[in-house]
């Protein structure tokens, strides 16, 4: 029988124990004796949030499938158990065996978004393993990070032994084959990482040195060692219908963020939104046919017992066969009263059509992610939206029953004026004026309810706006506080609401996200100070963070509030993800001149990620 990592008295005493016992359903078990790798797959968050992550769900049935390795889960344990195991000395465990991390062979972290980085080291240390990768021993595990904030990995270099760039299910078999290998031969440590330096998509911070220019850019990255490449190429699948997919999901056994099945439809995006890391490191648009959709959302459900399926990409309307997937899953659910969830749709006639016959009018609401509110500003972003698009979906949704609105925006984008931050208020009025003008008293389902929210906007790598200045903490509640004051005067004012989010987490995510290096010491403070779960702004302590930048010497307006220079070097310049820097800059400069960039069905950009040879790209 399987013996707990913690016991019953520790188990009754913190907030929802089920996060830390494993057993659930379509759980493996494997004997570790029996298997020549154990991999750790961890997410620096609470459970409530990774086990919503299907990343961790493909990777870790990826793994499993491999007869000899055995992948078993972590996450970061909430601050109540953080606490007791500290005061305790206990290790932390895999959900599956509830073996000590620090006994496995590699330790595999996805960084999901920056403001976990701290909790990176959380895992790390209480897995009892050293924190910076130069100070490891030889029985210690292989530190290994990805997912999309590993297009900037620098900040939190110092602490991974490797950075896979790209999609997992490519070259991992490979590594895990080379990590045998070298343990067989009775390699070292760093022989086994120069074999995986010779992988083109897989980055070891170690057998780079940086160096800089008098004003602290960067004036080039140079390998230490002969293994080590010019660069560093990320890795995607190309037959995106032959790939492994897990038939067989996790299912939790508590209330989790996402509680569903998740259908991966497509990866990448035709989209050239140009503030979206996203629509560009995932390029290019790869579909799954419907008939193998068809059978994995058949087979999920009768798996998991899940009472909901969602289609999961970053803009599910541009799936090819959407219709014929949706008449297929409201066929196949309706007997068995399982939701369909449909994020991602652009709200069109066939999109409306659609929520009418899987969503509860009653209960539901129409979003739109508008992201500016003007339409100057939305050619800037290239978001291939118009506010004739808006108002049309917004009219034919109050025709259909519903009177519930989200908008969402981004504010301090580049080029941004008043009169765009005035827009957003604007556009928010004319949909309240519509649906008084659409909608007859008689047919109303109550008053029209618009709820609008601003994030700040935050440049990241490998958008053309990576080059932007960022707006100060002040200049984002200015503009939200302006938006505020606008909506005071607006005549149907009792029908919207308005929320913006933390500025200062936002100028911190810019930090992190466009750092290099220097930000480790940063980062590595704030935790040794007490700092964890800084994406929950409950536990987000600004003061800390403010003390570990003057003390570790951080210039924060070099990294957040400068403008970069055209012919700078970026810290990470170093991957290729197929989209040159060069198209990027292009886009720079349309962004300037408000010049509307087309999606990629409509017209190939030349933005570089045809050289995968798959995809869109390769239809084109």
């Amino acid at each position: 029988m399987r013996k707990l990592a913690l016991s019953d008295e520790i188990l009754l005493n913190i907030e929802k124990p089920a996060r830390y016992i494993g057993n659930e359903v379509n759980m493996v078990v494997k004997d570790p004796e029996s298997v020549d790798i154990r991999y750790a797959m961890c997410f620096p968050d609470v459970y409530d949030i990774g086990m919503s992550h299907l990343g961790i769900q493909i990777i870790y049935d990826l793994l499993n499938k491999r007869d000899d390795v055995y992948c078993e889960r972590v996450y970061s344990p909430w601050v109540d158990l953080d606490k007791i195991m500290r005061e305790k000395n206990i290790p932390l465990f895999a959900l599956e065996s509830q073996d000590s991390v620090k006994d496995f062979d590699f330790i595999g972290i996805t960084l999901q978004y920056e403001m976990c980085y701290t909790n990176i080291l959380q895992l790390l240390d209480l897995s009892q393993v050293t924190l910076l990768s130069k100070d490891r021993g030889e029985d210690e595990p292989i530190v290994m990070g990805g997912g999309p904030c590993s297009y900037n990995p620098e900040p939190v270099a110092d602490f991974f032994d490797i950075f896979y760039m790209g999609e997992g299910e490519t070259e991992f078999y490979h590594l895990l084959d080379l990590y045998k290998e070298n343990k067989k031969n009775g390699g070292t440590r760093k022989e086994f990482l120069e074999m995986a330096a010779e992988i083109p998509c897989m980055y070891v911070p170690a057998f780079y040195d940086v160096i800089y220019n008098e004003d602290c850019t960067i004036k080039e990255m140079v390998p230490n060692n002969p293994h080590a490449k010019g660069g560093v190429r990320k890795d995607i699948v190309l037959d995106f219908d032959k790939v492994e997919y897990p038939e067989k999901p996790l299912v939790p056994f508590i209330k989790v963020t996402q509680d569903r099945c998740v259908l991966e439809v497509q990866r990448g995006c035709i989209r050239e939104c140009r503030f979206c890391q996203a629509g560009s490191v995932y390029k290019p648009l790869r579909e799954k046919s419907l008939e193998k959709l068809k059978y994995l959302a058949t087979t999920m459900l009768k798996t998991t017992g899940q009472e909901e399926i969602s289609l999961s990409s970053l803009s599910t309307s541009d799936y090819s066969h959407l219709k014929e997937l949706i008449d297929f899953l409201i066929e196949e659910c309706k007997s068995r009263h399982i939701n369909i969830s449909l994020p991602s749709l652009r709200i069109d006639a066939f999109s409306l059509d659609v929520m009418s016959k899987v969503q509860d009018v009653k209960k539901s609401s129409i979003t739109f992610a508008p992201e500016a509110g003007t339409q100057r500003m939305r050619n800037v972003i290239n978001k291939g939206l118009t506010e004739e698009d808006i108002l049309n979906g917004c009219e034919q949704a109050f025709k259909g029953g519903w009177n519930k609105v989200k908008l969402y925006f981004m504010l301090g984008q580049p080029t941004e004026t008043n009169d765009d931050v005035d827009g957003i208020m604007d556009l928010c009025e004319k949909i309240a004026e519509l649906y008084y003008e659409t909608v007859p008293k008689e047919k109303r389902n109550g008053k029209c309810q618009i709820t609008a929210s601003t994030s700040f906007f935050v440049p990241k790598p490998f958008t053309p706006f990576q080059w932007a200045p960022m707006c100060t903490s002040k200049d984002f509640l200015d503009k939200a506080r302006r938006i505020n004051d606008k909506l005071k005067t607006l005549l149907n004012r009792k029908s919207i609401k308005y929320h913006w989010h933390e500025s200062d987490i936002s100028v911190l995510e810019g930090l992190l996200a466009r750092g290099d290096r220097k930000l480790a010491k940063t980062i590595l403070y704030v935790y040794e100070k007490g700092g964890i779960y800084d994406a929950w702004s409950e536990f987000h302590n600004e003061e800390l963070w403010q003390e570990a930048i003057k003390e570790t010497n951080i210039d924060v307006d070099f990294y957040v509030t400068r403008e970069r220079k055209e012919d700078e070097i970026f810290p990470w310049d170093f991957i290729d993800t197929g989209v040159t820097k060069n198209f990027l800059l292009r886009e720079w400069h349309n962004a300037h001149n408000e010049t509307v960039t087309p999606n990629c069905r409509m017209k190939c950009s030349g933005c570089g990620a045809a050289s995968f040879g798959g995809g869109i790209c390769h239809e084109n």
